[in-house]
């Protein structure tokens, strides 16, 4: 009898291969299907894009692939944005530890984004070259939408049941309070074009150098007040997916982002892009180089959508986005992915690196023994390694030997951002 059990329980045994090679086609079966558009008319040409779906988390793997989409702005010359659409993806990977899980990686994204911005600006300003570019940048990986931001390019998410949300913050001085009161408090002046007789005309600009921007990559004529630390959103879509819009503030400056949304309702992503521009066109005409990207992100079964009870959809708008707590997240996220609410993972917009770098004495350790600089990933020797953190106010820790660590020039990079020393620009 027991021999009899036994056999019968064999037969029932799966090997393991057959166990993993099912997980991960489950896995795929999960994952949505992306599919995009782009359009764009030129005026300038100081507009530049980056597409790019056959990015790997794990290269070979075909279960890691992640997607790419960014929209660069330039301004004052096209060598800051075309300098940047070649160089940020390779800085922003760059800062990412090796070895980690998707959900590691994921998290590790944040803190990653923000060196990378912030490597590309160093190493474009050390070219002597004076233009400057906004830059919104956006991963896509599975459900999980992570976007980072400098400049005016705005990125926005039109999800089930027509909700518009916005995943970007303009950096205009015109309109941000917060940043104008950086920028002054970091040694900047703010006002308008002053002409003859004294009165003033155009929108705020940052002096020296008349930008209207309070962040942006390049620009080492205005000053090092003017920042590329990028405002950083993470979402996690519900298995209704949604679609993005990525555009230049040639779109945004016709239309508002309900305006877009509901321009393109209902037209595949392609369409759905030249929709968008023909859209800002006619209502403001050519006066900038205007270009979109939509990026639709289609569960794999369309047809099974989870549905909102009408009854609560006002108390479900004022919930769209909900952090994410420690204590209860697998609880919330089933909640709010039931009843297809966006999750917010993460959201941070300061313009001190300290705090966007966080606090973590494994930080920066390298395979080799020595420290890293947590900007341009280069080898220190512990002598060499400047905590991110000593000397800082914003530092919620007082050890200087702490991690994230900083060479010599990446910390005189941020000090000159903090307003704390000159940034070595001559302005003339």
């Amino acid at each position: 009898m027991a021999s009899s059990e036994g056999k019968r329980h064999h037969h029932n045994l799966v090997p393991l291969a057959a166990l993993i090679s099912k997980e991960m086609r489950s896995e795929k079966m999960e994952k949505p299907t992306v599919r995009y558009g782009h359009a764009a008319q030129s005026r300038k040409g100081e507009d530049y894009f980056l597409i790019k779906t056959d990015c790997q988390r794990v290269p070979g793997n075909s279960s890691s692939a992640f997607s790419v989409f960014a929209i660069f702005d330039g301004h004052n010359g096209n060598a800051a944005a075309i300098f940047t659409r070649e160089q940020l993806l390779n800085h922003v990977l760059g800062a990412i530890p090796r070895g980690l899980g998707r959900e590691e990686w994921l998290q590790a994204l944040p803190r990653a984004l923000v060196a990378g911005f912030v490597k590309t600006d160093k190493e474009f300003q050390s070219r002597g070259e004076t233009s400057g570019t906004t830059a919104t940048f956006v991963i896509v990986d599975g459900w999980t939408v992570t976007v980072a931001s400098v400049g005016d390019s705005r990125c926005i998410l039109d999800t089930q049941g027509g909700t518009v949300s916005t995943l970007t913050v303009d950096h205009r001085l015109e309109e941000n309070v917060e940043e104008r009161e950086r920028v002054t408090a970091s040694g900047g002046e703010v006002g308008r074009l002053s002409i003859v007789g004294g009165a003033e005309i155009g929108p705020l600009r940052c002096w020296p150098g008349g930008l209207c921007l309070s962040r942006s990559i390049g620009d080492m004529d205005v000053g090092e007040f003017i920042v590329p630390i990028p405002y950083v959103k993470q979402v996690k879509l519900s298995r209704a997916g949604g679609r993005l819009i990525i555009a230049s503030d040639g779109i945004w400056d016709a239309l508002s982002s309900e305006m877009a949304a509901k321009s393109c309702r209902g037209l595949p992503a392609e369409l759905a892009a030249r929709q968008v521009v023909k859209e800002a066109l006619r209502t403001r005409g050519l006066k900038d180089d205007t270009t979109c990207i939509i990026v639709d992100i289609i569960p794999p079964d369309p047809s099974v959508q989870p549905l909102t009870p009408p009854k609560k959809q006002n108390k479900l708008r004022a919930l769209f986005f909900r952090k994410r707590s420690h204590d209860s997240a697998n609880k919330l996220s089933k909640k709010l992915s039931a009843v297809g609410i966006v999750e917010e993972l993460f959201e941070e917009g300061s313009a001190m690196l300290a705090e966007r770098l966080g606090n973590d004495e494994s930080t920066g350790q390298s395979t080799s023994g020595l420290f890293v600089c947590a900007v341009c990933q280069v080898d220190l020797a512990p002598s060499e390694g400047i905590s991110v953190h000593a000397g800082s106010i914003f530092s919620t820790s007082s050890k200087p030997w702490q991690g994230p660590f900083l060479c010599a020039d990446c910390r005189n990079k941020k000090d000159a951002m903090e307003g704390k020393c000159p940034s070595g620009v001559k302005v003339t």
